[in-house]
This record gives structure tokens, sequence and C-alpha cells, in this order.
């Protein structure tokens, strides 16, 4: 066996008005976000804003630096068999949930029970998994039915549905329902009680966390906080917002509307900062349950349809913010290629109405999920030009982002409130192989919500999951993004990148795949 381990305007000030200073000996950092927090279970939803909610207030065992490679963070270390069938984890000391009890192993087992059902490579690795048990309070162990290439970076995954640490009785939860504790394992406490949903979510210093030894890197390392307090602000109006940090009411905009940036050339109090270079990759999801995209065929017919440089123009405007890419799993990575696309992609709305024809398509009506608050959601409408313009039908129903949310899991008609497609982005970090892309997953019932049904989808996955060799991955990959140009689960848009606008003031912002708030200093 092998051990590894490490050593140890007017607008903007009416809105921030009706906020509660912090004490004046506090250090209170004032954030933007992108949307507005919602949901509390950072198992329920694939929501980005959950998910950096999950990130203030759990921990994980695994993380990932800004090289994306794996490193411990709850754990010491871990030990596997030299079968490589498994793998023994243990637990670092000082750990502690905001309730002052310490993390054992079998807060950690359930907490994977309870996340690895929700997510595409949870659910990939437990298809593997023979047992999962705590051995004493601070090891576990993951024995598996066969090699699985994957384990350490399943249990490391950076974004989405993250295996975040959560006390076993809030764990045990049933899967069909939302927690409603907020005990976290993370560096910041939840004010539960200060939370005003639609104003502002509050998170304050947890003061026996427990950080790594090491700096900061990515998602891993020391989350040490600097500051006492971070205030989540929602303000939905982009150019409310932009005039607040403007005038210093907030410290940072997390996603500011690229076309606005231009409002802070020269200036010598803000600075725009990519903290996520490898940036995020725009989608178009299908709803396969029902008409019409129910067809393989049809849906074909919507990628013939679109284009990539109309949504990236209209959304980013500046070269230097997107690039048109037709690989699945992101250009400048080892798995990117064209195949399966080379003709798609192209705006060919002519090609859409042939195969419209030949499907004898009967009008039913697309319904789309708009969201109206959001800078994905906003290019909703060129998605329905293109559309009709290729011969479809579509109703486009406009909607905040958290009622996409929450409309997106119903699977009834969308003539009953249901749904054809929706709008939303990837980050690169998400979709960067065929196993971890959760909208590549095809396995029916237990698929992300659009509920892909696909037997040659998921037997290449199972490969590609088994296999440790670079090229053999490589090809792997190429054949999934072959099969999906057969039968599309969803439409990759392009790629692009946003930049955060942040006060000089304020500093030690780390390169990630998620906005966090450990390190972070405000002078």
């Amino acid at each position: 066996m092998r051990f590894v381990k490490w050593a140890t305007h007017a607008a903007a000030a009416a809105t921030l008005a009706l906020l509660p200073a912090a004490a004046s000996a506090e250090s209170t950092l004032k954030v933007v976000m992108h949307s507005d927090v919602k949901i509390i279970d950072p198992y329920w939803t694939t929501a980005y804003i959950v998910r950096n909610y999950g990130y203030m207030v759990y921990d994980t065992l695994l993380a990932v630096d800004d090289k994306l490679q794996v490193k411990p963070q709850m754990l010491e270390g871990w030990k596997i068999s030299d079968d490589k069938l498994t793998y023994t984890f243990t637990l670092r000391d000082g750990l502690k949930f905001h309730d002052g009890q310490p993390v054992t192993a079998e807060d950690c087992v359930a907490s994977l029970n309870r996340w690895a059902p929700k997510d595409a490579m949870g659910q990939k690795l437990m298809s593997f998994t023979k047992e999962l048990k705590a051995v004493d309070d601070k090891t576990f162990t993951l024995t598996l039915k066969e090699p699985y290439g994957l384990v350490l970076e399943t249990l490391g995954k950076p974004s989405s549905l993250v295996p975040f640490i959560m006390p076993k009785r809030i764990a045990e939860t049933p899967g069909n329902k939302q927690i409603s504790e907020t005990i976290g394992s993370g560096p910041f406490v939840f004010r539960k009680d200060l939370w005003r949903p639609g104003e502002r979510t509050i998170y304050d210093k947890f003061k026996d966390y427990k950080p790594r030894p090491e700096p900061a890197s990515g998602l891993s390392g020391g989350k040490v906080v600097k500051v006492d307090r971070v205030e989540w602000i929602n303000i939905t109006d982009p150019q409310t917002a932009m005039n607040a940090l403007i005038n210093g009411e907030i410290d940072m905009i997390d996603q500011p509307v690229i076309e606005l940036l231009p409002l802070l050339e020269g200036s010598k109090e803000i600075e725009v900062v990519d903290l996520n270079p490898l940036g995020a990759q725009l989608v178009f999801r299908f709803n396969t349950l029902h008409k019409p995209f129910d067809n393989p065929r049809i849906r074909q017919a919507a990628v013939h349809a679109l284009n990539q440089k109309d949504f990236l123009v209209a959304g980013y405007t500046n070269p230097k913010f997107y690039k048109e890419c037709k690989a699945l799993f992101i250009c400048g990575t080892p798995l990117a290629t064209d195949k399966g696309f080379e003709d798609k992609l192209e705006g060919n709305a002519e090609k859409a109405k042939a195969i419209l024809k030949e499907e004898k398509y009967d009008g039913a009506p697309v319904v789309l999920l708009y969201a109206t608050d959001t800078n994905t959601g906003r290019l909703t409408p060129i998605l329905k030009a293109l559309l009709e313009r290729a011969g479809f039908k579509v109703d486009m129903q406009a909607m905040d982002w958290n009622t996409v949310v929450s409309r997106r899991t119903r699977k009834e008609e969308p003539s009953a409130g249901g749904w054809s497609g929706f709008l939303t982005t990837w980050v690169s970090a998400d979709v960067l192989d065929p196993v971890m892309s959760a909208f590549v997953g095809a396995n029916c019932e237990k698929a992300a919500i659009g509920w892909p049904c696909d037997a040659r989808i998921e037997e290449l996955r199972n490969a590609f999951a088994k296999s440790t060799d670079p090229a053999k991955r490589k090809e792997i990959a190429e054949a999934v993004q072959v099969r999906v140009s057969e039968y599309p689960t969803h439409v990759q848009l392009g790629q692009f990148n946003i930049p955060s606008a942040i006060r000089t003031n304020v500093t030690g912002h780390l390169q990630a795949p998620a906005p966090v708030f450990w390190n972070v200093e405000k002078k």
C-alpha cells in the first residue's frame, strides 16, 4: 500500500441604506453576486449561487489548486491498496462544525451518501463502489468493485454539486427534502437570522475554523479568513450596482455586465480582474421528456439552427472576452475536438427546416424559460429568434433566475407548467471530461435536469471512468462528443470570461473555478 500525505447614483444609496452596517470595529466586505441566495441546500441544485454559498459555509475532503490538481483539504492523507480497490481516508485534527461538534468519519460518509445520487460524478463513482464505511472517528474506507480511475478527482470536484461535508444528522435528511439546518464545516458561518432573500445574505467568520498550513491556492490550502463579515447584497439592476461600486458603497461586483466595464477605465480605485481564467461555457439545455425535444432528430435541427457568434457578441461584446468553440470539453484543453459538430452550429436554418419536415414536426411549442435578471438569461430572445427562423414555434416565458431553477426541476408537459429548454452556463472546470460534465450524462431518470436517456453515451462514460491512459481517454471523449452530436443532450454555444470588478483596497482574491472570500483582506 502507498500512503499519500501532506504536511500539516441615488438608487444604489437607497438600496444600501436598507442594510445594517457592521459594528465599527469589524471589517465587512460588501459584494454583489450574480444572483440571490434562495436555496440553502448545497446538494439541491447545480445553480452556481448555491455552490458559492456552499463554499462559504462548508469544507471539502479534497480540493483543486490553481492548476486544477487535487489536494487534501479536510483530509490528512489517504492509502490506496495495491489492488487499487480500497481507499483509506484519514481526517486531519481539529476539524469542527459551527455548533462546536467535531467532524467525524461518520459525518463524511453520510455527507457523501447524500451528495452522490445528485451528482453525475458521484453517481458514476457509487456505481463502482462496493462499500463506504467509517472505521473510527477519523478514518473511513471506500471499497470498489473494480478499479476506477477518477476516485480522487470525484471527491475533489471543484464546482456545481460539490461534495461538501455536513453533520451526519443533517446529511441523513431524505434526498427528496431540502435541508433546513445550516451547520457547516467551513470558514464562514451563515447568519440565517439575518438572511433576507431578495435583499442580503450575511456570513461571519468562523473563529474555530482550523485552516491548513499551506498557502491558499485555488480552492485548496489554508482558508484563512481576514475579514469579520461578508455581505452579499442583492442589487438586480447592473447600472445601480456599478454606481454603488464607483461610489464606494460596495467593494466588489462578482459578474459585472461587460458593456458597463468602460465606466471603470482609468479608475485608480477599481480594478477589473479575471479570477477564473479558464472561463465558462454558454449552453442551451434540452428537456428530452416531451415534444418537441423528445425526438433526437428534432434536437439536431435545433443544433443546426443555432450559431455561437450571435450569442457571444450580444452577451460579451468584446472579442477578448469570448471564443467560438465547438468542443464539448473546452478549447485549449487535452480533450478538445470539433468532431461531430463540423457542419453544425452554423446557423443553418434551411438544414434545420429540412429535418423538421422529415420528422413531421407538428408545431409543438418550444417553451423557453427566460431569466430576465441574469447576464445569460437576457440572451434568450436571440435563442427564440434563431429557432423561429428555422420553423420552430416558440413560447418564451419570462421569470427571474430562481424561478427558472425551481421550474426546471418539473417533469410535467410544457403546457402544464413544465419546460422545453433554457440557457445557462457551466464554468469550464465543470465540463472538462465526459464524466464530470453533468449535461453529458444520459442515465435516464438519474440524469441531470432534462433527463436524457442513451445507453451508448453511458457505455462510453463508463469506459472513460475506468481508463487511466490519457490517449485512450482522448479517444473515448471524442466518441462521446460524436454521439452527443447524434443524440444531443445540450448545445454548446461558445466560451467566455467575465472578470470581476473590485475596489483596490480589497486584496488577496484567489484564482479559482468559484468565487471565494477566504484570503481576502479589506484595508
